[in-house]
């Protein structure tokens, strides 16, 4: 093979890298949803108009979220029109537990448990990851649990500092600890294992 030939044989390999590494990024791409915050504020917490602030409430990156978000599906599920993700309708069927325990509640919950009546089997159901149960935040809202209830959601229990809702993510700086969220105050926090946590199954839509 001729130097030419292996010059031309090599831009043709970097113009196909690089084709498919524009296909991967686009691939990689997904469409997030807005935070749901409205306000924007000073350094001293003041509420102050968003107009050029550059704050979420000023840019409302993402997808809108839908006029009614939540639809109560009456089988003891409600589906969230934002995601496709169907939660348990009561947040507290199984109290506070251990993360390892809170994994196998949520795995092995079926039809017939904490008021379901929608068919579903053990395994449909999971303990969310991180992503998905913060997912039911909205920063606009202080406080979750009211937000929340008001589209239906029942027993939402009011987290002390140690106690939470677990997700099934491991903290990658230390595995002895998860991830959890209180819905009290819309905080993302990590937890020790061994200590409990309530649990909120949720499972993909049927």
């Amino acid at each position: 093979m001729t130097v030419k030939s292996m010059c031309f044989l090599m831009v043709e390999l970097i113009a196909v890298l690089a084709f498919s590494l524009s296909v991967a990024d686009a691939a990689a791409l997904v469409s997030l949803p807005r935070t749901g915050q409205t306000t924007c504020w000073d350094a001293s917490g003041s509420p102050i108009a968003c107009a050029g602030t550059g704050q979420d409430g000023d840019k409302q990156v993402g997808v809108a979220l839908p006029s009614t978000r939540f639809n109560d599906n009456g089988n003891g599920t409600i589906t969230d029109k934002l995601t496709g993700l169907v939660w348990l309708k009561n947040a507290n069927c199984f109290g506070y537990k251990p993360w390892t325990t809170a994994l196998n509640k949520a795995n092995t919950l079926s039809n017939g448990a904490c008021s379901l009546s929608d068919g579903s089997k053990a395994g449909d159901w999971r303990l969310p990851n991180r992503k998905e149960l913060q997912s039911l935040l909205n920063r606009q809202q202080g406080n979750s649990i009211a937000y929340l209830g008001s589209y239906g959601f029942s027993a939402i229990q009011q987290p002390t500092a140690d106690v939470l809702y677990w997700t099934s993510t491991t903290s990658a700086e230390d595995d002895s600890m998860a991830w959890s969220i209180n819905f009290g105050d819309s905080s993302i926090n990590r937890s020790v294992k061994s200590y409990a946590g309530y649990i909120w199954p949720v499972r993909d839509s049927q």
